[in-house]
């Protein structure tokens, strides 16, 4: 019984201190916890047997088959498990590659349907892989323990972070500027402006409608960019004022705006149809 003891807790104290911050998963599905859980738990289990295996030489205890069987379990299990991140950080040292995380990543202790959950590895992570794939999902080390992760979310290049669409605020720099009656358009054009600096002329006061009331703006501009543009205001008609938007011979209102974009007649020119600017009215 001593020496079950001496062998269970040698074993213990025999776990590879590692300092890797790579992740990689294995084919092991004994683990059911963390990787600083399960030999705690194991551990706890051959620290009882060995108290009790003390007891039992002072004649304080008795020591029975049943924690011996339980006691040898535990010893296998973490051989078993050294086994396994040995193997996977030996196979990964030896494949050399590593891939990059898209998305925040389940880490699990197998490839199985059945396989336990053991924690999350961050998006745009770099791990360390071992080539193994199976059942969907691949084998990478992590902490110098092995772990699988879904292989669809791995990548060899480090993807890059998507660019900022357009948003409200910044700074007009392109040193265009307007004179007009309304302060919602000083901030349509200066939004405009700011995500879409190319564009250079505008037209605000004019002598008929609501260009003479001095709050409407034509923003010069066609075809995909100018869809963009409409698409943007009409998104946040609120912050800036909008009453409504004419673009590509399509208008939006905040009066109808259920029936999103709705057609409008020919008006007979390109300019009298919308399709070379957008039109914004604004209360």
């Amino acid at each position: 019984m001593a020496t079950m003891s001496a062998v269970t807790m040698g074993v213990l104290a025999a776990a590879p201190a590692t300092s890797d911050n790579t992740l990689l998963a294995s084919t092991s599905t004994t683990s059911t916890k963390t990787p600083t859980e399960a030999p705690t738990d194991t551990a706890a289990v051959a620290q009882s047997f060995a108290n009790a295996t003390s007891l039992a030489r002072r004649g304080e205890a008795t020591v029975s088959r049943s924690q011996i069987r339980t006691a040898a379990k535990a010893e296998s299990a973490v051989r078993e498990d050294l086994k396994i991140d040995r193997l996977a950080r030996q196979t990964a040292k030896k494949v050399g590659n590593k891939l990059w995380t898209l998305e925040v990543l389940n880490l699990w202790d197998g490839p199985s349907e059945k396989a336990e959950k053991l924690g999350e590895i961050g998006a745009l992570e770099q791990v360390s892989v071992t080539g193994r794939r199976q059942l969907g999902r691949a084998q990478v080390v992590i902490d110098g323990q092995s772990r699988w992760v879904s292989a669809d979310y791995l990548a060899q290049d480090k993807p890059e972070p998507e660019p900022a669409g357009p948003s409200l605020g910044g700074a007009c720099a392109n040193g265009s500027t307007i004179d007009a009656g309304r302060a919602s358009l000083y901030e349509i054009h200066d939004v405009v402006c700011a995500n879409w600096p190319e564009i250079t002329s505008y037209g605000t006061w004019r002598s008929d409608g609501e260009h003479g009331q001095g709050r409407a703006i034509d923003i010069m501009i066609s075809g995909e960019t100018g869809w963009a543009i409409a698409e943007f205001l009409r998104a946040n008609y609120s912050a800036l004022g909008i009453e409504y938007i004419i673009y590509s011979q399509q208008m939006w209102s905040v009066e109808r705006s259920g029936e999103g974009w709705r057609g409008m007649s020919d008006r007979g020119s390109t300019t009298a149809n919308h399709y070379d600017h957008v039109h914004v009215t604004v209360y």
